[in-house]
């Protein structure tokens, strides 16, 4: 049965410890709505976006409506309403980071990757994302994958990057087991 197959009255989307957490959060806050913020990032982190039952779920333990919940969500750019690579990847684009190559990091990403921004690559590993700013600026070019942060990047360390998470997901981390190098080598790549 997948989380999204619920019945309300005798099942949650999500385990039975992120349940707990909900009620500690809950509690330990004296408006309830205040929880709203870390319950959105806790259930993303486990569901891995904002479903629309993890919407009416979070809305339920919180005593808001889903619209409440959803119109705080679209105010956060690290919210998701669609689901995303086991990685996903985000290359900031910022001033700072475009001036020291950015945009060629994001290249070679969707080079090897065989996806563009907002893809996800056909094994479900990787997605892509274009993003405004990291907040590291004096460190630029950046990248966030999830909770990793990279740092004073280089075009040529991406290949390594995504040989170092396919390892981390138990696929082999050689460049031929790349569906976007083999795609791109092929002429075939695909565009989302």
């Amino acid at each position: 049965m997948s989380p999204e197959t619920t019945n309300p009255e005798t099942m949650s989307v999500f385990s039975p410890q992120l349940a707990s957490r909900f009620d500690a959060l809950v509690a330990k806050y004296p408006l309830r709505r205040s929880a709203l913020v870390p319950m959105l990032l806790y259930a993303q982190d486990e569901v891995g976006y904002l479903s629309d039952a993890v919407i009416a779920e979070v809305a339920e333990r919180i005593g808001i409506t889903e619209l409440d919940v959803r119109n705080v969500a679209t105010y956060y750019s690290m919210l998701r309403f669609k689901p995303v690579g086991k990685y996903n990847i985000q290359v900031c684009t910022n001033i700072s980071c475009m001036l020291r190559g950015g945009y060629e990091i994001l290249d070679k990403f969707q080079l090897e990757l065989g996806i563009t921004p907002k893809g996800i690559t056909p094994d479900g590993i990787f997605s892509l994302e274009e993003v405004e700013c990291l907040g590291a600026c004096c460190w630029a070019p950046a990248i966030q994958v999830n909770y990793d942060f990279h740092d004073e990047l280089k075009a040529e360390l991406v290949p390594g990057i995504i040989d170092g998470y396919r390892g981390k997901a138990g696929v082999p981390g050689d460049r031929s087991s790349s569906q976007g190098w083999k795609a791109q080598a092929e002429g075939t790549a695909s565009h989302a």
